[in-house]
C-alpha cells in the first residue's frame, strides 16, 4: 500500500502529524496554569468568590488538557528512536540530557504538586493549596524552558564538539549548549504565544456567555480579564517577534529569505513582498503585491540597506519556500487581527461598553482558536524553514532517519491518524462541552471519585492499607474508613 512513497517523507509527516497535536495541548496548558494560579491568587488576596468559582471552572478544563498533553508528547519520545535512530545516536549525547532534565525537574514537580491542585483544596491549606498550584504553573514553564532549548539548539548548534564517530559531544560549558543564540528568543517568543493561546480562548468562553446573558458576572470578569491581555502582551508579542526574526537573520539567513519570498538579492533595498504565489521553479514570487524597501526598513533599519537572496544560498540548501512564505503571512496575520481585537476592546472599555457591545463579543468568539493557528503557523515556518537539515549546517534530516521501509512507516503513520482522531478529538469534543456550560456560584470543580484514587499497585490492599471490614485485622483503636480512603 505505502511501497510507493518515500520512507523519509512519511517520517517527516508522521512526526510533523504526532508533534501538531501535542503542541496545541502545551501551548494551552502553560497559559492556563498561570491563569489559575492569578485566579486563587486573587481569590486569596481580594476573598471575593468570583476568583474561585472561575479557578474551579477552568480547573477541569485543565486537567483534561493536561492530560492530552502528557500523552500525546511520549508517542514522540518513542518516534526518537523508531524513525530517527540515526539522529538519536549522533546528537543524544548533547540532547539527551537536556530532556532527562526537563523530566527531572518539569515532570516530577508537576506530579508532585498536580493532584493537591486537582483535589486538594478541601484537604489542605489555602496558601498550601495556592502554593501547589504555583508549583504546577512554574513546572509548566521548566518544561517548556527544556524543550525549547534543545530545539534551539538544533537551529543553531553552540558548546559542542565532534566525536571520532560524527557524535556531537558536549564542550566545555552546557551553558552554551543551553543557551544558544536563538534559545532567549524563541523562550519569549512561544511562552507569550502560549499566554496570548489562552487568553483568547478563555475570552472566547466568556464572550459565548455574555451573548446568552450579557449580565453573567462570570462571564464578564473573564472576558475583561482575557481582553486585558490581549490589548497588552499582544504588542510586546510582537515587539518580540521582531526580536526573534532579527536573531533568525543572523543566524538562519536562508529562512528568512524564504520568509520574505527573496529568490534575488536586493542591493539597493528589498521590498516586502505581501502577497503572492512563490514559484521555486521559476525563482520568483508570481502576481507579487509589494511595498518597495519596506523589508530592509524591518529587517535592517534602513530603507536602502541590502539584503542577500536566495539566489546566494544552493539549490540543494534552500528551504522549502511556498510552505514557509505562507504559514509566516498565516502567523502574521493572525497576530495583527489579535492586536485588533485588543484595541477593539480597548475601546470597548474606554466607553463602558465592554460587555453590551455584542459584535465585539462574535470577534472575540471567532478568534477563540486564533492562538492554535498562529502557534502552529510559527511552529512550521520555525521547523520547516530549517531543511534541509534536523542540525542546521551539520546534520541532514535525510542523514538523520532511520532505515526503515515505507510500509513499516506508513502503516504506523495510518494508526497514528486514526487513533488520534479518536481519542483526542473525543478528549477536544469533552473539553468544548465543559466550555459550553456556564461557570456560576458555587462551582464544583474537579470531582473526586467515590471509590477514591487507582491504587498503582492494585485494587485489593494489604490489610494494613486498607483493613477492610474484618474487626480482627483493625489496629487497636482504630475505626474503619467509610470515606474510600
Amino acid at each position: 500500500m505505502f511501497e510507493i512513497f518515500d520512507a523519509l517523507l512519511l517520517a517527516r509527516i508522521q512526526f510533523a502529524f504526532t508533534v501538531s497535536f501535542h503542541f496545541i495541548f502545551p501551548a494551552f496548558s502553560i497559559g492556563l496554569a498561570s491563569y489559575l494560579a492569578v485566579l486563587e491568587g486573587l481569590w486569596l488576596k481580594t476573598g471575593k468568590a468570583i476568583y474561585l468559582d472561575l479557578f474551579k471552572y477552568w480547573l477541569k478544563i485543565f486537567a483534561i488538557a493536561f492530560a492530552m498533553g502528557v500523552v500525546s508528547g511520549i508517542v514522540m519520545s518513542y518516534q526518537f528512536g523508531t524513525n530517527w535512530s540515526v539522529f538519536s545516536d549522533l546528537a543524544g549525547p548533547v540532547i539527551g540530557p537536556l530532556m532527562a532534565y526537563e523530566v527531572l525537574t518539569a515532570f516530577f514537580l508537576e506530579a508532585g504538586f498536580l493532584g493537591v491542585m486537582l483535589f486538594g483544596m478541601e484537604r489542605v491549606g489555602r496558601k498550601l493549596h495556592f502554593a501547589a498550584t504555583l508549583m504546577v504553573a512554574v513546572g509548566t514553564f521548566i518544561s517548556a524552558f527544556w524543550i525549547l532549548s534543545v530545539n534551539s539548539w538544533m537551529h543553531t548548534p553552540t558548546g559542542f564538539e565532534m566525536g571520532a564517530n560524527g557524535q556531537f559531544l558536549p564542550g566545555d560549558s552546557w551553558l552554551a549548549i543551553v543557551f544558544n543564540p536563538s534559545f532567549p528568543y524563541r523562550l519569549v517568543h512561544t511562552v507569550l504565544a502560549a499566554y496570548i493561546t489562552t487568553a483568547f480562548v478563555v475570552g472566547g468562553v466568556g464572550a459565548w456567555h455574555l451573548l446568552k446573558n450579557s449580565a453573567n458576572s462570570h462571564a464578564r470578569k473573564m472576558f475583561s480579564m482575557a481582553m486585558w491581555m490581549a490589548a497588552l502582551v499582544v504588542p510586546v508579542q510582537i515587539l518580540a517577534g521582531d526580536a526573534h526574526g532579527l536573531n533568525t537573520l543572523e543566524h538562519q539567513p536562508q529562512k528568512v529569505m524564504a520568509m520574505e519570498g527573496h529568490f534575488q538579492s536586493h542591493p539597493d533595498g528589498a521590498p516586502l513582498i505581501l502577497f503572492g504565489i512563490p514559484d521555486s521553479e521559476a525563482k520568483e514570487v508570481r502576481y507579487a503585491i509589494e511595498i518597495p524597501n519596506l523589508s530592509s526598513l524591518i529587517l535592517k533599519h534602513d530603507l536602502h540597506a541590502p539584503l542577500a537572496g536566495l539566489d546566494t544560498i544552493p539549490d540543494d540548501e534552500e528551504p522549502p519556500v511556498g510552505v514557509i512564505f505562507w504559514s509566516f503571512r498565516i502567523m502574521v496575520g493572525v497576530g495583527f487581527a489579535m492586536l485588533g481585537i485588543g484595541a477593539w476592546s480597548l475601546l470597548a472599555r474606554m466607553r463602558g461598553k465592554l460587555y453590551d457591545w455584542p459584535w465585539l463579543h462574535r470577534a472575540a468568539l471567532v478568534m477563540a482558536p486564533s492562538g492554535f493557528v498562529a502557534v502552529l503557523a510559527g511552529w512550521i515556518t520555525t521547523e520547516v524553514g530549517r531543511q534541509p537539515y534536523v542540525v542546521y549546517n551539520l546534520l541532514r534530516t535525510a542523514d538523520a532517519a532511520s532505515p526503515l521501509d515505507a510500509p513499516a512507516v506508513g502503516a504506523s503513520l495510518l494508526a497514528f491518524v486514526v487513533i488520534y482522531f479518536a481519542v483526542f478529538g473525543a478528549g477536544v469534543w469533552y473539553i468544548l462541552h465543559l466550555m459550553n456550560g456556564s461557570p456560576h456560584p458555587g462551582e464544583a470543580g474537579v470531582k473526586r471519585g467515590d471509590d477514591g484514587p487507582i491504587r498503582t499497585a492494585g485494587i485489593t490492599p494489604g490489610p494494613t492499607q486498607n483493613p477492610g471490614s474484618d474487626p480482627d485485622t483493625l489496629p487497636h483503636d482504630h475505626e474503619e474508613a467509610t470515606d474510600g480512603r
